[in-house]
């Protein structure tokens, strides 16, 4: 199996990445093969617009993949979810694609027909993966942004027009070129924060680093069998 794992940043996925060099034979630059599995890492840079394009130039420029994993940090809209919790991302959606009116409310491109809701890949303007698995990690929906949200006043505002869990900046941009590629793809997020009034002093990035990685690792194990 080949497997591509895609993250904004190499901190995120470098416990898995130092498995892959102890326990795996290093064929190419990033590039693993242990049993049965192929592991090419893929590190495309914070944001949506740095994660469309290396996506999109490495599925064009590699051998297929069987199955692409997404793998980062988020923050957590739902604050049922807890710190350090493994997700996986069942939807994801643009949520600031659009333009804002002179009363200050956000209208989305599929509102403006800029973009129709139902256009492929989009299902009643959201992202959706067919290939979910509800029985391997909790289901989350998901938002992706161009700017994380810190201030309590826009954070209602978000709350009030979107039906989400958590908050990225890269998962929607790897869900559409995973779906207009057609190709079979996961993104699972560990909570590092809850999205409210910006504190970092409140935020667990450790604690999320290490249950991703843990959560990866026996992934990329099991696969390799």
């Amino acid at each position: 199996m080949r497997v591509l794992l895609v993250a904004a940043t190499s901190f995120e996925v470098a416990p898995t990445y130092e498995w892959l060099q102890l326990q795996c034979q290093q064929i190419g630059n990033h590039h693993f093969k242990k049993d049965f599995l192929e592991v090419q890492v893929l590190i495309t840079g914070v944001g949506l617009p740095l994660t469309t394009y290396a996506l999109s130039k490495t599925l064009h420029t590699s051998k297929p993949f069987d199955l692409l994993i997404n793998a980062g940090i988020a923050g957590a809209i739902n604050p049922e979810l807890h710190l350090g919790q493994v997700v996986q991302v069942t939807s994801d959606e643009f949520a600031d694609l659009g333009v804002e009116e002179a009363d200050g409310s956000f209208t989305s491109m599929h509102a403006l027909d800029l973009l129709p809701g139902n256009q492929y890949p989009f299902t009643g303007g959201r992202l959706l993966n067919p290939q979910a698995d509800a029985s391997f990690l909790p289901s989350v929906k998901a938002l992706s942004v161009n700017k994380v949200h810190g201030n309590p006043a826009s954070i209602e505002r978000l709350k009030e027009k979107y039906d989400a869990d958590i908050e990225s900046m890269e998962g929607a941009a790897f869900f559409y070129v995973c779906l207009m590629e057609q190709v079979k793809f996961l993104q699972i997020r560990s909570i590092s924060n809850y999205v409210e009034a910006r504190n970092r002093d409140n935020w667990n990035i450790p604690l999320a680093l290490q249950n991703l990685n843990e959560v990866l690792v026996g992934m990329l194990h099991t696969l390799a069998k």
